[in-house]
């Protein structure tokens, strides 16, 4: 897969607008090397997002093709419009739910998903699924998060909330990013979805949230989660999370701008059983 610049590709991070590629850039390029896209491949990328992970496999996969999926139609359209204005034949994106949807069967040759895996509702069901899609002996490609507390950028902001307030911040619901962190639990779910030969690489490198802390303040606040639970404050304490905030992300800022530590794994396996 070759690399894509990630200046001028603003990508999502929940509702707001925020540039993913970018806080991602050093993930991605792990991540890109991990998938080993061939030059006749065709890849499935799930929760493609805005399409960079999809776009490089289209790139490497010259005489095969790449497809994005995602559930968010905004992202997609903007998928869809870098894709054009990059000329790329060999790419289509999607919106599908990659749990449920139908797939061609047995069709794809590498199915890869930067962060956009941890989701699901059912994981086995999902991962079976996506099998189903593959060829025997394709490959599964994930990049998912660690643990929580392996994560700063997760619990540094957060605690920018209970430390102001004083108080426990509100639990958080929904989608679970971590919700594959432990091997042994997500080995299981793949090996139920009948793939086999997983294994884990730790991933252990800084995400960017912008190039100062004015940019890095603006942009979580674009955060759904951070709007949320500012929303649910009074306005002084609100006030003294912005505070908290704003003095938490100058700790962080470098000469390379805001960074934050974070650990990640890089699944693969093999699929070994259509179901």
């Amino acid at each position: 897969m070759n690399s894509e610049p990630a200046a001028g590709e603003p990508g999502t991070r929940h509702a707001g607008l925020f540039d993913y590629d970018a806080e991602l850039r050093l993930h991605n390029e792990l991540f890109r090397a991990a998938a080993r896209v061939g030059s006749g491949d065709r890849v499935l990328d799930i929760g493609c997002g805005t399409g960079q992970s999809t776009r490089e496999a289209a790139r490497a996969a010259v005489m095969g093709s790449a497809l994005g999926v995602d559930l968010s139609a905004r992202m997609l359209e903007r998928a869809r419009q870098l894709s054009d204005d990059r000329g790329l034949p060999n790419i289509s994106y999607q919106q599908a739910d990659a749990q449920v949807h139908s797939f061609p069967p047995a069709h794809f040759d590498l199915c890869i998903s930067r962060f956009g895996a941890m989701f699901f509702a059912d994981p086995v069901a999902a991962f079976t699924n996506i099998g189903r899609a593959l060829r025997p002996a394709a490959r599964l490609v994930l990049l998912v998060w660690q643990d929580r507390d392996r994560n700063e950028w997760a619990t540094a902001i957060r605690q920018t909330l209970t430390a102001a307030a004083a108080t426990p911040a509100p639990p958080t619901s929904g989608p679970d990013p971590f919700s594959l962190a432990d091997p042994t639990i997500t080995e299981g779910i793949l090996t139920a979805a009948g793939f086999a030969d997983v294994s884990f690489t730790d991933v252990h490198e800084p995400v960017y949230y912008g190039p100062d802390s004015a940019s890095a303040f603006d942009a979580v606040l674009q955060l759904w989660e951070f709007k949320d639970l500012l929303a649910s404050l009074d306005a002084v304490t609100a006030d003294q999370v912005r505070a908290r905030l704003r003095a938490t992300l100058a700790d962080h800022t470098t000469d390379g701008g805001v960074h934050f530590d974070s650990r990640a794994w890089i699944i693969t396996a093999r699929q070994v059983a259509v179901r």
